[in-house]
């Protein structure tokens, strides 16, 4: 008899875990996922200075216009807030710290109880967008002209206006939906970084000498992507994720999107005008859409087709996206995870030589004489002489502090199976093949250039030089890199610790 109550006992117990285990279950996968989605139009009044190149450009007519575009996410249990975030992809070079936290400031003032740690910016790295940093510590400063031009801080006033209604429109307007996550290919990144005979390197350096040996690194054409859905099933947004920055007119006086224009409206051609569509640029900073061998046979055939570069560049990842949107268009999730993880991130510094200490002074001595004989020199010379100027300052900071560090704020977001991580760098190639390896995550979305923007370059390349390698491009440098995609890693790893 006393056998046959402990028997009891026990299968009562075992009923209890069940039901504790069963109840955690659907705590953790019955969520609800809401969706809200909003767009906001961030083309400068004209005349405006133009960001991405050393010398001054100013810009009186607009191409393509400007966008921010919006998705804001919430995972919710009944009446109860499991996470959140808000993702913002700006057609512009580099998101400024200074209007990352004007903005965040903005946005806690029309929506009180949202944590604005949440929010995170991208930009497409257009190097046909306003100057958004001027300041004396700005990795490049312009002599943009005090009238008769759009000011800098008047400009992103206006963009931190325009971004925080649209995210507050995208959070009040969330719907209960469904998400869906594949990937393709398409060749559009190309590597940048040639090497030659004496192991010097150099950005979009020639390939038709003798002395070429090879592309310095990897070149990823992978295109992954994310689609949103109502509660209805009709399509409302979807991230584009390409390993490339859009930087196929950098070189214009003028407004433009670049690349990123013709793909939304082709992409909106198919799937509706409202469609918000979010441009995410993967770890490329070693990477462009522009080919430096075999051009001539790809000009021939994008003339035959005729086509604009720009066109052509859309004709290829289109036909991606909607290959990725046919296979797994039924593959929706309505009950994801949604984790959103925050860091402030300590970084070494990049170290600056003796040797890279006289060079920088030099070139800056050199610019400022320039600019002293001739003010005009000014607009062609300024941004070459901050550019050396940093250097220097930091290497009399290192006689104080020899092991100075930053702070980079980083975001690691799980939507179900897959994760999006994100960096403040134009993230050389390499560093994005280490975290997608290392990944736990069905797949791995890294975003770049969720910050200011400077280069963050790998061990072959620093020893290489050249642009984007030498010590006046990065602030940080390969050890830095090393511990960001340790960390990324650790985070993402975490999230899937338990399956």
């Amino acid at each position: 008899m006393e056998t046959v109550k402990k028997m009891s006992h026990v299968r009562k117990f075992i009923v209890l875990l069940m039901f504790v285990w069963l109840s955690s279950s659907i705590d953790v996968f019955a969520d609800e996922l809401l969706i809200g989605i909003a767009a906001a139009d961030i083309t400068p009044t004209l005349p405006v200075a133009l960001a991405g190149q050393f010398h001054l450009r100013i810009a009186n007519t607009i191409e393509t216009p400007l966008t921010a575009n919006v998705v804001a996410l919430e995972s919710r249990i009944g009446n109860r807030s499991v996470d959140a975030a808000i993702m913002v992809s700006c057609d512009v070079v580099g998101i400024p710290s200074e209007v990352l936290f004007a903005l965040r400031r903005e946005v806690k003032k029309q929506l009180p109880g949202f944590d604005v740690n949440k929010i995170f910016l991208n930009a497409v790295h257009t190097h046909t967008a306003p100057v958004m940093d001027n300041g004396e510590n700005s990795p490049f400063r312009y002599e943009v002209p005090k009238e008769g031009v759009l000011q800098v801080d008047e400009y992103n006033a206006f963009f931190v206006r325009q971004i925080a209604d649209a995210i507050t429109r995208a959070w009040k307007n969330r719907v209960p939906g469904s998400v869906s996550w594949g990937m393709s290919h398409a060749a559009i990144a190309y590597q940048r970084r040639t090497v030659y005979a004496d192991g010097t390197a150099v950005m979009y350096g020639k390939t038709d000498v003798p002395e070429f040996r090879n592309m310095e690194g990897i070149e990823n054409h992978d295109i992954n992507a994310l689609f949103f859905w109502n509660k209805s099933g009709k399509l409302i947004a979807l991230t584009i994720n390409i390993p490339c920055t859009a930087q196929e007119v950098e070189g214009r006086s003028a407004v433009n999107a670049d690349y990123i224009h013709p793909v939304r409206e082709k992409l909106k051609e198919r799937f509706g005008p409202d469609l918000v569509i979010l441009g995410w640029i993967g770890a490329a900073g070693d990477q462009s859409p522009r080919p430096l061998y075999r051009k001539a046979a790809e000009e021939r055939m994008i003339k035959l087709r005729n086509l604009t570069r720009l066109e052509e560049i859309a004709r290829r990842i289109v036909p991606a996206v909607e290959e990725i949107y046919q296979t797994v268009e039924q593959d929706r999730y309505f009950d994801v995870q949604l984790i959103h993880k925050v860091e402030m991130l300590t970084l070494p510094m990049r170290i600056v030589t003796d040797m890279e200490y006289e060079i920088s002074k030099a070139e800056h001595d050199k610019a400022a004489a320039l600019i002293s004989a001739d003010p005009k020199a000014a607009a062609q010379q300024l941004a070459r002489k901050t550019w050396n100027k940093n250097v220097v300052k930091r290497y009399e900071n290192q006689k104080i502090n020899p092991k100075p560090t930053i702070e980079s704020e980083i975001h690691v977001l799980r939507i179900g199976d897959i994760v999006v991580c994100t960096n403040e760098f134009e993230l050389f190639t390499d560093y994005g093949l280490r975290i997608e390896a290392q990944s736990k995550a069905l797949q791995t979305f890294i975003i770049q250039l969720t910050g200011p923007g400077t280069y963050l370059p790998t061990e072959k390349a620093v020893r290489g030089g050249g642009y984007s390698a030498v010590v006046q491009s990065s602030v940080v440098g390969p050890d830095g890199g090393q511990i960001l995609v340790d960390r990324t890693v650790r985070l993402i790893n975490d999230m899937f610790q338990e399956e």
